[in-house]
Formats: C-alpha cells, sequence, structure tokens
C-alpha cells in the first residue's frame, strides 16, 4: 500500500524496534502474540547494516528468512550468511544475534514457543569488529 507521494507505508501494527536492542533500523509487525498457543510471530525486517544485540531466548527460537541477506551468529562460532527460503532453530538459552547485510535489507519471521519462560535475554550490543567480521566469515 503507498500514499499519495508513492511511498511505501508500513503494515498495520509496525513498531520500530527498540533503540536498547538494536543497532541501525529495524521494523516489528506482531503477527501472533495475544493466543492460546503461548508462542509468539513477528515480522522482522531490517534496514541494511542493522543487527540486534548479542541475545538468548530461554525457550529457543526458529527464524524463517522472507527477504534479503543477512546473518546469523552464535556466540563463539562464525557467522552463517542467510537467505529468502533458510531457516535456523536456535536451542534455548543460545546465546546468538542476527541482522542484515550491509547492502541488502533482511527479513525474517521469528517464532518465539513457550513465552511463559520469557521471550529475550538482552546482552552487550554486537560491535562494529564483531559485525564487519561476519563479511568474512
Amino acid at each position: 500500500m503507498s500514499n499519495s507521494t508513492n511511498t511505501p507505508q508500513a503494515p498495520a501494527g509496525t513498531k520500530r524496534g527498540a533503540a536498547d536492542y538494536f543497532n541501525g533500523t529495524a521494523w516489528v509487525t506482531m503477527l501472533a502474540g495475544d493466543n492460546p498457543t503461548d508462542c509468539t510471530v513477528a515480522d522482522v525486517t531490517f534496514e541494511p547494516g542493522t543487527r540486534n544485540n548479542w541475545h538468548a531466548h530461554p525457550a529457543g527460537q526458529i527464524l524463517v528468512v522472507t527477504a534479503g541477506r543477512g546473518y546469523y551468529q552464535e556466540k563463539d562460532r562464525p557467522a552463517q550468511l542467510l537467505r529468502a527460503g533458510d531457516t535456523v532453530s536456535i536451542a534455548p538459552g543460545v546465546v546468538h544475534w542476527h541482522g542484515a547485510t550491509a547492502d541488502s535489507l533482511f527479513t525474517h519471521l521469528a517464532i518465539n514457543p513457550n513465552i511463559k519462560q520469557g521471550v529475550a535475554d538482552w546482552l552487550e550490543p554486537v560491535t562494529d569488529e564483531q559485525y564487519l567480521a561476519a563479511h568474512n566469515s
């Protein structure tokens, strides 16, 4: 959908990702949250160069990449380049980050099960050096 100047409009309910948890600009649309499944699903778009902080999920997480190119990296492991159609299954408590490459948007569905255990434990930002190293993984 666009307005009279052909500027794309974000879907209803889309919010900018909190600056406390993202380096750069990310957009989050909750697709499922208040439901009896104890599971949330969010559509997250990272602008080029944007990444989230190191974090972990008490009950794990599944990422389903829907557009663009991005990275996923677990602490003390090499980063993985992700493209549309890729999925990542993250075990409970695994410290990691994800975000866009420097030259591409990156969109994924973030599926968080068993949210009564908590959704995310946010940690320190990914440094510029850590992010740049992902390009060389």
